[in-house]
């Protein structure tokens, strides 16, 4: 048996993004290292985990990061048996998009007023600070932000919520 609590290292071989990703999209990660159980090999290294996409979520326009979340939820044995697991689930966080945002706006407002004085006095600094920041306002909210990601080959950690039964061959005690 291994203990609730227990954490696994896992390699991940299918790529996620929050860009494209839905919920329940299937996620495919191989075992790191042997995974012990009363010092005989419960779950070998290269043992298949499946999980599962359990958040999305995108940027806001103008502030936010986006998210994406995996919960993984079945080992697959060398010889096909299907093993529950209870985990945490793995987030991942994009870029912010706020202070890009506010740069781009106040970036515009600033050159629509020095035009706008150049070409107006006072009054037209005025009138190209508001235009200016409506344009930024304009380019901050057509662009998206680079999208959360999990890469194939990306280490990440699983915490067991529950124990887990793994029938276990009864030979030589592995060595660490």
């Amino acid at each position: 048996m291994i203990a609730a609590e227990s954490v696994i290292g896992l390699q991940l071989e299918t790529a996620v993004s929050s860009a494209d990703a839905r919920v329940e999209d299937d996620v495919v990660a191989r075992v790191t290292r042997n995974v012990l159980a009363g010092g005989r090999t419960a779950l070998p290294a290269g043992t298949r985990v499946v999980g599962s996409v359990v958040l999305v979520e995108q940027a806001g326009k103008l502030r936010g990061s986006p998210r994406i979340g995996v919960r993984f939820h079945t080992a697959v044995t060398d010889g096909g048996s299907e093993v529950p697991l209870v985990t945490d689930a793995v987030y991942r966080e994009g870029p912010g998009r706020g202070s890009g945002s506010t740069r781009r706006i106040g970036g515009a407002a600033v050159g629509g007023a020095i035009l706008g004085a150049i070409f107006g006095g006072k009054r037209g600094a005025a009138i190209g600070s508001a235009a200016g920041a409506a344009g930024g306002t304009a380019v901050a909210m057509a662009g998206d932000g680079p999208p959360a990601t999990f890469q194939p080959g990306a280490a990440v950690t699983i915490r067991l919520l529950n124990p887990v039964t793994v029938t276990v061959d009864r030979g030589r005690p592995d060595r660490r």
